[in-house]
């Protein structure tokens, strides 16, 4: 076989290890998950930044809102790019994530835990001042 055939089948055959050949009709299922995903992800990010600035909403509520808008654009990006399902083939990807998840929230609660304790504990301002001099 010619240096040209072989770098054309190498090619041909460029995915990943483990992923299988994909067909046109693949591709084309890829490109519109892809797509898909760039318009809920530009939606959700349009609400967001309808939310947050009209008076429409009522104003406690805006936060929370915020915050929900943030999980489901979080959920689009897991989804539609990341490719994270719960399929029998994504069980590493899964328990990597939730993992992951379980840090942040570790260190989030840690760390709100000890600047509440670190506040309780401080000297009052007077007396502080009155150990200074």
């Amino acid at each position: 076989m010619s240096q040209a055939a072989q770098g054309r089948d190498r090619h041909h055959a460029d995915t990943a290890p483990g992923d299988a050949q994909r067909d046109g009709h693949d591709l084309a299922q890829g490109v519109r998950s892809y797509l898909i995903g760039l318009g809920l992800a530009v939606l959700l990010t349009a609400v967001s930044f309808f939310v947050a600035g009209t008076s429409l909403v009522w104003q406690p509520s805006i936060p929370v809102a915020l915050f929900v808008l943030a999980i489901a654009q979080m959920g689009v990006h897991l989804v539609f790019f990341l490719h994270i399902t719960t399929g029998p083939d994504n069980v590493n990807n899964v328990m990597a994530l939730a993992f992951g998840v379980l840090i942040v929230i570790l260190l989030i609660a840690g760390s709100l835990w000890i600047m509440s304790h670190l506040n309780h504990n401080m000297l009052p301002m007077d007396r502080l001042m009155q150990m200074q001099r």
